[in-house]
């Protein structure tokens, strides 16, 4: 009697693991940095431009902040959650160097183009500009809100001002939050004082400062707990096309300081605590040229590279993907599909969902007793 009430709870302990281990997340946080290169990601501050007094102000105070003749160290001290938590909690593709790649499908290799792929799964032929027209494509993100339990629980954050076009407000209801749009109906403190302090914003451009789009993001995450997310920031490019590396790795190091503090949320929240996947990329990559890393298009190499980081419910820890593959970006909108447990349903031929590895589920074991009355378990 005591050996098959011990072999009944060896099977239920292993059934209760293996059910936990492949368990779906119940959330979604989609989070991009608009051209952002994967040299940065995978060896922090380069070399050959942050000693270049062309595109750096102060070469030895910004060496000092982000310089190390360790790539390891200097990949840290840029993107200190990236290779603390993510690397070893999570997942990094897109590390060329051990010939692990991520690139974009689509041929124009700009912003707009970018993200219809990304949101989208589909890398249109043709040609898009990055100017406002109301993109033909549906997103994952209006296809999710008309599914149960999606529906009404699905918002967006933009630091860009195009959003409202790739994502296609004019036809889909999902919550959008893009330049220096306010938040309307919330009379909360936070967001009237946010709203307040971009109404006083004298250089207001097409893109939003990054902070004043996370406020927006956070604010709204806390009072409203929406299960899918996209939360878009812009600085990166911004100060690319200015030539400004300085400001674009200082800006980096802020994208990463902003995760981190979405993540400690996230996992303090009781709504989205151990429930929720972080899905982390850029629109496109940037010339591999120190004099062309500031520009990108479809004529300069090294703009479809790119990378992405998974970190969260239901992805195994394996941290820098260091074996050959490819991985585009037409593929992310069925993995958010697939990690929700939904099907991407899309009148465009979308890509297949990227292949993660699976958890190593526990064999039940047998349990017999030993002559000496003690247990044997073999797996």
């Amino acid at each position: 009697m005591k050996n098959i009430l011990l072999i009944a709870l060896s099977l239920m302990i292993s059934v209760g693991l293996t059910a936990q281990q492949s368990s779906e997340p119940e959330n979604i946080f989609i989070i991009t940095t608009d051209g952002f290169r994967w040299q940065e990601v995978f060896n922090g501050a380069d070399s050959a431009i942050i000693n270049n007094t062309k595109f750096v102000k102060d070469t030895a105070l910004i060496k000092q902040m982000f310089w190390s003749v360790s790539k390891e160290e200097r990949r840290q001290r840029l993107m200190p959650f990236f290779w603390n938590i993510i690397a070893g909690k999570g997942q990094l593709y897109g590390n060329r160097q051990y010939d692990n790649k991520v690139a974009v499908k689509n041929f124009w290799r700009i912003s707009y183009p970018g993200y219809s792929e990304l949101m989208t799964g589909y890398a249109d032929p043709v040609p898009i500009l990055n100017k406002p027209r109301y993109n033909s494509n549906e997103s994952i993100l209006a296809y999710l809100n008309r599914q149960e339990p999606f529906a009404g629980k699905v918002a967006a954050f933009s630091s860009w001002n195009l959003f409202p076009y790739i994502l296609d407000v004019k036809h889909n209801k999902q919550f959008l939050n893009s330049g220096y749009q306010e938040i309307e109906g919330d009379s909360s403190e936070t967001c009237l004082l946010i709203n307040q302090v971009q109404r006083q914003m004298q250089d207001r451009g097409h893109c939003r400062y990054d902070l004043l789009t996370f406020l927006h993001a956070k604010e709204y995450i806390q009072n409203h707990h929406p299960k899918v997310v996209f939360l878009s920031f812009g600085e990166t490019d911004e100060f690319a096309h200015k030539k400004q590396y300085d400001n674009y790795l200082q800006s980096a190091k802020t994208f990463d300081r902003l995760i981190e503090e979405l993540w400690y949320y996230i996992q303090t929240d009781v709504f989205y605590k151990n429930k929720t996947t972080l899905i982390i990329t850029t629109d496109h990559g940037r010339g591999e040229k120190t004099g062309k890393w500031n520009t990108h298009d479809f004529l300069t190499k090294g703009s479809g590279q790119t990378w992405l980081a998974l970190l969260g419910r239901g992805i195994i820890p394996q941290g820098e993907m260091k074996s050959a593959g490819q991985i585009y970006q037409n593929q992310i909108a069925a993995t958010i599909a697939q990690l929700l447990g939904v099907k991407f349903i899309s009148k465009r031929t979308v890509g297949r969902e990227i292949l993660l590895p699976k958890p190593v589920l526990l064999k039940t074991s047998s349990v017999t007793a030993s002559s000496s009355g003690g247990l044997k378990k073999s797996f």
